[in-house]
């Protein structure tokens, strides 16, 4: 097995028996996770190996955060503590946490009901306000912690780490919309980047666009996804061209946020969620942007629109257990519209880094885009009705 972790030494840390199998999932852009059997059960071992979010103290604060969640019952699956009480393992210079394992399987928005999109909106909207009882916010205002960068739409179709459990139930096409905003200010990385700062600079977005286009006409032998890929690179320029005045200010209100909620770190048991995973994103940042990218995840449809009757429920049910007002849900539509036009994640990562992952995302990621600001109107009153 690739990269095998050592089973002996951690389990020896924990009062979880012996190994008797451990399969890797490969659902995940940035860390490592093992579907672990041992004498006593199924467990998820999680390898926390991005350099940018393995420091053990961030580990250690999102599974503070998880088991504090858990004692106000919000569905999640906090990790299992060692004999001495640790949840983070350091083994070889690696940090390690074990979690149970959690059946289930994901749900995009398109296998929502109605009803259950209310609740998808329900309970990120739970989150926050959790959040904001159990976490403190002082000292982190205006901060993010240290963000790799999808993470997205998630691994080559999965999250922004490896998932706790479950079963993904075909295609991924859900970090497909694209929510991974490297705009055209960050360096070139994975999934996330700080949205608490002020809207991306157009300016570096222009020259991303010609260094990309370069890039694009220099590969060979030319393919499929360079002709969209140049497509779109041309596209883009002449919408930001048009819209170049429209850079918004800083963020909305603040908070700590889960940073990465999307369909594959979200498992259902039947019509319920079971648990929300991978919290490698936790940070204090605007609230409401992560309620409008996320709803840009699940509800995205494989021709690049949004299903707005969807979001439209998904949003008040958010608002109302979140306590956000439309006039901040607006101005997070219009951050995250100005982020996903100025965000080359995808294709950064298959020009630059030579990293095809998230290629599958990008034809519906980055018609999404056009047609959001197509529809800018019609959106916005999705989330704010």
């Amino acid at each position: 097995m690739p990269h095998a972790p050592p089973l002996g030494a951690l389990l020896r840390q924990y009062a979880a028996g012996s190994a008797l199998a451990c399969d890797p999932i490969d659902q995940g852009l940035l860390n490592r996770g093992y579907r672990l059997r041992t004498t006593r059960g199924h467990y998820f071992l999680k390898h926390h190996f991005d350099p940018e979010t393995a420091a053990p103290e961030a580990i250690a604060r999102q599974h503070r955060a998880t088991q504090r969640l858990a004692a106000l019952g919000v569905p999640v699956a906090p990790p299992l503590p060692a004999r001495d009480g640790r949840t983070v393992a350091v083994v070889g210079g690696h940090a390690y946490a074990l979690h149970p394992w959690i059946e289930g399987r994901h749900r995009h928005g398109g296998q929502l009901t109605p009803g259950q999109c209310g609740r998808l909106g329900a309970l990120l909207g739970v989150v926050h306000a959790s959040l904001e009882r159990v976490m403190p916010v002082q000292g982190w205002e205006g901060m993010v912690p240290p963000q790799g960068r999808e993470g997205a739409e998630k691994g080559a179709r999965a999250g922004g780490g490896a998932r706790t459990g479950g079963s993904a139930p075909g295609s991924r096409g859900e970090r497909p919309s694209g929510d991974r905003p490297a705009t055209g200010t960050r360096a070139p990385g994975g999934p996330d980047g700080d949205a608490a700062d002020a809207g991306a600079d157009p300016a570096a977005t222009f020259a991303l666009i010609d260094d990309l286009l370069a890039r694009v006409l220099r590969h060979r032998p030319a393919d499929s996804f360079d002709e969209l890929a140049r497509h779109r690179l041309l596209e883009r320029r002449a919408l930001l061209e048009q819209h170049v005045g429209r850079r918004p200010p800083h963020g909305g209100p603040v908070g700590w946020v889960h940073g990465d909620f999307h369909p594959f770190n979200l498992l259902y048991r039947g019509d319920a969620p079971a648990a929300i995973v991978d919290w490698d994103r936790l940070g204090v940042k605007p609230r409401a942007e992560e309620a409008v990218r996320a709803a840009a995840i699940f509800f995205v449809r494989p021709a690049g629109t949004l299903d707005l009757p969807k979001v439209r429920a998904y949003a008040r049910a958010y608002r109302r257990t979140a306590g956000a007002t439309p006039s901040e849900l607006a101005a997070a539509v219009h951050r995250v519209w100005w982020e996903r036009l100025n965000d080359f994640w995808m294709l950064r990562w298959h020009y630059e880094r030579g990293d095809t992952r998230a290629d599958p995302q990008f034809p519906a990621a980055s018609a999404l885009v056009v047609w959001w600001t197509r529809e800018y109107d019609a959106v916005c009153d999705a989330f704010v009705g």
